[in-house]
């Protein structure tokens, strides 16, 4: 089937919209390198958009109406938006799903150690990462740590140029042959990913003495008192408080526009925030609601969107039912007809196309870089394991939305058949028995630290969001 470019398709005032849009995407994926910043930056957009926190309401015993629009935040790593519809909760709501967590490098509950000299965090990856991929480059470290009195204390270290940066260390070439010798998945160890934070033994200010006469050798760990000493000074945090603390180490530095033509972006996290925002973008920038529209941004799907902040967990249908509730159309029974009778973008990213690596893919039935949003079916592995499989009636309503809004489309799987292989959260909204389907940016470089996409089809994936909150309407009863 052919596929059209999406740069052909636009005229100068498309391509100033869509770098507009690109910049701001730009400014969301540097702000938000964790899911807490994600979740954050989504708040800040939502309530100057008029959006007002739910839990409010619910304290408050306000109502809904059409019109309204609320935000339920969860544990500070997901959140859901509803812009309330003219038409009843029953006849179901339309979705927006994506995630916001990426694959990372996660510090332990007791990390800080000394060796001959150099002080290192012990860390444990997070989601799927090529190990060689984190060590000899400039690292970030994002998060918060807890302390016993409540008190929360955030970290950003690394991303601005007069800040310093972190590492992960690999032998040198020179002494590499029998690092060189073993596979890629074993060239580097998991447990070798330790973060390098310091390696003086001291602290130097005015009274510190020059020279080495009366110098004595250094005390064991020497090195690691002097980062702890640094830490109470600069932070307030004990030893102790790793142990409440939640560390992530990200690529330090800013995205940025990639290639001559500047058509591309760069950027860490693009996996799934490429989807995210233009999600969030159209439920806050879509006025023509009839039926409710919802967007979901949620922790946890690089590990299988497990725990209380994946969308394994009820967060999601407990907000739904305080929103039916104070519209007074809450009963067990509406709540399951209203996800029943609902429809989904699963937004997530899908593999871009590389001609360097084509023996991966089945060309006819991969997403091109620049073709517009694309559209997987299913996803899984092998014989569609795991996957959810969208029905050819939502399929076919879908492809008439899009294409009367002249919005560029592609379809695509993941891979060779057993070659290839993913997951989303498209098949745990499936269990509720409403329409859903993968739909999102093609990704080179997926899951590595900087990843590209094309900003036409980020800006694409924003216009057919924003087309699919208003005209989706394929009810099941």
């Amino acid at each position: 089937m052919k596929r059209i470019n999406v740069w052909d398709t636009y005229d100068l005032k498309m391509q100033k919209a869509c770098d507009k849009f690109s910049k701001k995407y730009i400014e969301f994926l540097n702000a938000g390198k964790t899911e807490r910043e994600c979740v954050d930056r989504a708040v800040e957009e939502a309530e100057e958009a008029g959006y007002v926190e739910l839990s409010r309401l619910i304290e408050e015993k306000k109502t809904l109406k059409p019109g309204d629009k609320v935000y339920s935040v969860w544990m500070n790593k997901s959140i859901a938006l509803f812009h309330i519809g003219k038409e009843p909760l029953e006849h179901g709501i339309n979705i927006l799903g994506a995630h916001i967590d990426s694959p990372r490098l996660d510090v332990k509950q007791n990390p800080l150690y000394e060796d001959t000299g150099i002080a290192y965090l012990d860390t444990h990856y997070y989601g799927g990462i090529k190990k060689y991929h984190y060590v000899a480059q400039p690292l970030a470290l994002h998060g918060v740590v807890v302390k016993k009195n409540g008190e929360t204390v955030v970290f950003s270290v690394g991303e601005d140029e007069d800040e310093p940066v972190f590492f992960v260390s690999d032998i040198l070439i020179h002494l590499a042959q029998e690092q060189l010798e073993k596979k890629a998945s074993k060239a580097v160890e998991g447990e070798n990913l330790d973060l390098v934070i310091g390696s003086s033994p001291i602290i130097i200010d005015a009274k510190t003495k020059a020279g080495s006469k009366g110098k004595e050798e250094q005390k064991k760990d020497a090195v690691k008192e002097a980062v702890l000493q640094i830490l109470k000074n600069d932070y307030g945090i004990e030893e102790e408080d790793f142990e409440s603390a939640e560390l992530e180490i990200v690529p330090a530095g800013k995205a940025r526009e990639a290639g001559f033509d500047r058509s591309m972006i760069l950027a860490y996290g693009q996996d799934d925030r490429v989807c995210a925002y233009p999600s969030l973008k159209a439920i806050i920038d879509e006025k023509s609601i009839r039926r409710t529209a919802c967007c979901l941004l949620v922790d946890k799907e690089e590990i299988g969107s497990v725990g209380a902040t994946g969308m394994h967990s009820r967060f999601f249908e407990n907000a739904l039912a305080e929103v039916m509730q104070l519209m007074g159309e809450y009963s067990e029974l509406s709540l399951r007809r209203t996800l029943s009778n609902s429809c989904m973008l699963s937004s997530d990213v899908s593999a871009a196309y590389d001609p360097l690596y084509a023996s991966a893919f089945e060309k006819k039935n991969a997403a091109l870089l620049g073709c517009g949003i694309v559209f997987n079916k299913f996803t899984g592995s092998r014989g569609k394991s795991g996957s959810n499989d969208a029905n050819a009636e939502y399929i076919a309503h879908l492809r008439g939305i899009f294409s009367d809004a002249d919005i560029r489309t592609q379809t695509a799987e993941l891979g060779k058949v057993d070659l290839g292989g993913g997951g989303t959260i498209a098949y745990i909204l499936a269990r509720y028995g409403m329409n859903v389907i993968d739909s999102g940016v093609a990704v080179l470089n997926m899951h590595a630290p900087y990843e590209a996409t094309s900003k036409a089809d980020v800006y694409e994936a924003y216009r057919a969001y924003r087309k699919f909150l208003e005209k989706a309407e394929l009810r099941n009863a």
